[in-house]
């Protein structure tokens, strides 16, 4: 269970103390920190301009308050931590909530260290580059 106060403490302290431009906050997170990134998410969707969740599973109850966030979803699919369906399903469940600025990376046969390519990526940092945050 994630104590969410605090992180939501440490996010609005840090746009408000440091020079940050408050439409490009970006979020990521991997493994349990992936778990994270989806529930602070939830609970702060207007907040980020994107998100990065590595292989990390949401709660699907949570879907209908991620519709308008962009993420970017990845993990591995010989992932034995924590299994690929955890992402596929949040994945799913956003677009069947109307969705549309969701979508994942699935590397096939990657265990559960697909933050070594996702990170690795260029391409990821062009996307969070391309998005900003919509109030």
């Amino acid at each position: 269970s994630w104590q969410m106060g605090p992180l939501e403490e440490l996010v609005k302290h840090s746009t408000d103390t440091l020079n940050v431009d408050p439409d490009r906050v970006y979020l990521t997170g991997l493994s349990m920190g992936g778990r994270g990134s989806w529930a602070l998410a939830a609970k702060m969707p207007k907040q980020f301009a994107a998100v990065i969740p590595v292989c990390g599973g949401g709660k699907l109850n949570t879907a209908s308050k991620l519709i308008d966030v962009p993420i970017w979803a990845f993990h591995g699919d010989a992932d034995r931590v924590v299994p690929v369906a955890e992402t596929t399903k949040m994945v799913e469940a956003i677009k069947k909530e109307g969705g549309e600025k969701v979508k994942m990376t699935i590397y096939p046969g990657v265990n559960h260290n697909s933050w070594a390519q996702t990170y690795a990526n260029p391409e990821i940092y062009e996307w969070l580059l391309q998005q900003k945050r919509q109030d």
